[in-house]
């Protein structure tokens, strides 16, 4: 056996120890992955559909209208709803129904997500988009009858998640 053999074999008995000393007993369990890393990609289309809607009153001006007041859960907030009758139903991820916005520090609206909403027929499956399942059936603010969502918060961090539901960060005055 060679030299460059032997101190090899030596350095990996001592290096697989120390290796394993590195890893504690109780390691956190790894966490559940996200979506899909390129689902950003395929959310490209909402974002460019719905940069203008940063300011309110261009959302309102394209058919968006305000349905309800400020929506709060214990799980976190949504904001204010602004639906698009006209989208609800779809899946076009450059057409969302729903806006979501919250107050900002000055008082006016801060667009914050987007939403898909789809009636939930009887008997019927939540729809899918980005990869993941609509939640529901439920209500949204402004659509008639029980509704399947999905919502993407693409203009404001989500600790949640990106298609959590509710964000705790989003608060209702």
């Amino acid at each position: 056996m060679s030299l460059r053999s032997r101190t090899a074999g030596a350095v990996l008995a001592l290096a697989v120890p120390f290796a394993l000393a590195a890893v504690p007993a109780g390691a956190a369990p790894v966490p559940e992955p996200g979506p899909d890393p390129f689902v950003w990609t395929d959310l490209t289309p909402t974002y460019t559909a719905t940069a203008d809607y940063q300011y309110e009153p261009f959302a309102i001006t394209d058919g968006y209208i305000r349905a309800g007041t400020c929506d709060r859960a214990a799980l976190g907030g949504a904001g204010y709803h602004y639906v698009k009758r006209d989208n609800v139903g779809g899946l076009d991820p450059a057409e969302p129904a729903g806006l979501l916005y919250e107050t900002d520090t000055d008082g006016g609206r801060a667009l914050v997500a987007v939403e898909w909403i789809v009636p939930a027929g009887t008997g019927s499956t939540p729809p899918t988009l980005f990869g993941q399942t609509f939640q529901g059936p439920g209500t949204v603010p402004g659509v008639d009858g029980a509704v399947y969502t999905l919502r993407a918060w693409i203009w404001k961090d989500n600790p949640s998640g990106l298609f959590a539901p509710w964000n705790p960060t989003v608060t209702c005055p």
